[in-house]
């Protein structure tokens, strides 16, 4: 049986269960010290912040990932992978032989 342990040295991510466990300390962090958030995020300085990162977030969107992005998604992902998704599922649905049925038929496995 294989050992699936991590050996030393070796780094794990963070869970999404670990980000929301860090989100929740933080905000018992800043209520601790009596600094409120929605007094922080309407304040002036922290609009000026906001609008700086939406702004600087939509011109990253717009001159450099939208087309990338929009190519991958629309004509790699969905032309490749989800049409043919959809059409095996249906086949499946119809009781019919899926794409990976039909190329089963066709392999040959040399036996040794």
């Amino acid at each position: 049986m294989k050992n699936f342990n991590l050996k030393e040295g070796s780094q794990r991510g963070i869970s999404i269960v670990g980000v929301l466990l860090l989100g929740f300390i933080l905000i018992l962090v800043l209520s601790y010290f009596n600094i409120r958030i929605k007094t922080v995020v309407e304040s002036p300085a922290g609009q000026e912040n906001l609008d700086y990162v939406g702004g600087t977030t939509r011109n990253l969107w717009e001159e450099y990932l939208k087309e990338p992005l929009s190519y991958l998604w629309n004509d790699v992902w969905i032309n490749i992978f989800w049409k043919s998704f959809i059409y095996n599922m249906e086949r499946i649905r119809d009781g019919k032989a899926t794409d990976f049925d039909k190329a089963g038929q066709n392999l040959q496995v040399p036996i040794e």
